[in-house]
């Protein structure tokens, strides 16, 4: 059984809103602007030591160009990497492994991103590998995350330098999946699978993240915020202003694996397990379909359970600084985004 533990997050008053038809595009590049230079700035900052200089460069002479402390090159690839899988299906942009999109798109424009290559630290590698919408289910298949990854590789390699200069220590990947990089939802096959050994070597920003060793951790990595629409801000009211009446809440799947694969349940039976105790208690409020006014009754909570679902992470975490609730996280082990930053 997983062990609870309960996360107080201190609630903050609002800035004054941006204006109406800004307001997305403000959240969705700032936010990850930040968290895509917190995530690669603690890298380089402790892993230096992996391309060390011998001679520190001559100081550049009076009125030179300055490249940016922290400079990120992203390679321009064919849009079957990344933007067709856009213009397929719009839910690219907007489900919560679209992190691997909205980092991509926060860099266009930075002063992070650099122009010339020479001056970069560090190589971002779009591919959008959570947009294939294919499966009966209607969840994403990553069945093609391992080839399409691959062509990438053997693309930038073969026709730029950078990568067997290093042998990819200096390319980053953004792998926000259940398992990132061993891509795939089940933790044994994902496991067993493990990272790709041409990525092996290099930075992987994570949606996912255990304390203890575990392979889908297997490489140098950042564990960063899942994705969360900007919609949040739009309409969510001041957290002091709210009525808090509903002391527990919780929407989402609680029953036996939907795919009815014998042996494997969902959530590994906690979601159940909840279910089970707590329907039923007035103090909680569980509901276990789907409903367009989630987000209200998350304003209007107190507490907001957070159990771990296929991985042990959760958006419902990040939801919680929008909209101010207390999320009880219910996963053992579990490492939450910038562990060694953010206490």
């Amino acid at each position: 059984m997983a062990m609870a533990e309960l996360k107080k997050m201190k609630v903050l008053p609002r800035r004054a809103p941006a204006p109406h038809h800004l307001k997305k595009l403000l959240f969705f590049k700032k936010y990850y602007r930040w968290a895509l230079w917190l995530s690669l700035s603690l890298y380089f900052f402790y892993s230096s030591f992996l391309f060390p200089t011998p001679t520190a460069p001559a100081a550049p002479a009076a009125g030179a160009h300055r490249p940016p402390e922290l400079g990120i090159y992203v390679y321009d690839l064919p849009p079957s990497y990344n933007r067709d899988w856009l213009a397929a299906d719009g839910r690219c942009r907007s489900h919560l492994f679209a992190a691997e999109v909205a980092i991509h798109e926060a860099l266009a424009g930075s002063p992070l991103a650099v122009s010339d290559p020479a001056e970069a630290d560090f190589f971002l590698v779009p591919v959008y590998v959570s947009c294939n919408f294919s499966t009966a289910n209607g969840f994403p298949s990553l069945s093609h995350a391992r080839p399409l990854l691959r062509s990438a590789v053997h693309r930038v390699s073969a026709l730029h330098p950078f990568w067997n200069r290093s042998s990819g220590r200096d390319h980053v990947f953004v792998a926000s999946h259940d398992y990132g990089a061993c891509f795939h939802a089940m933790e044994d096959a994902a496991v067993a699978n493990g990272i790709p050994e041409f990525m092996r070597n290099s930075v992987l920003l994570l949606t996912f993240g255990v304390r203890s060793p575990h392979r889908c951790q297997e490489a140098e990595h950042v564990v960063i915020p899942p994705y969360v629409s900007p919609d949040v801000t739009e309409w969510a009211p001041r957290p002091e202003a709210v009525k808090r009446d509903i002391w527990v809440f919780f929407r989402g799947k609680m029953e036996v694996h939907p795919k009815n694969v014998s042996g494997r349940f969902y959530s590994k039976k906690v979601r159940t397990e909840i279910w089970n105790r707590f329907n039923g208690n007035r103090r909680f409020h569980l509901r276990r379909k789907r409903f367009d006014g989630y987000r209200s009754e998350i304003a209007r909570s107190v507490f907001c359970l957070c159990p771990l679902g296929w991985a042990p992470w959760s958006p419902r975490l990040i939801e919680s600084v929008e909209l101010g609730y207390v999320p009880v996280v219910i996963a053992d082990g579990i490492r939450l985004p910038f562990p060694d930053t953010v206490d």
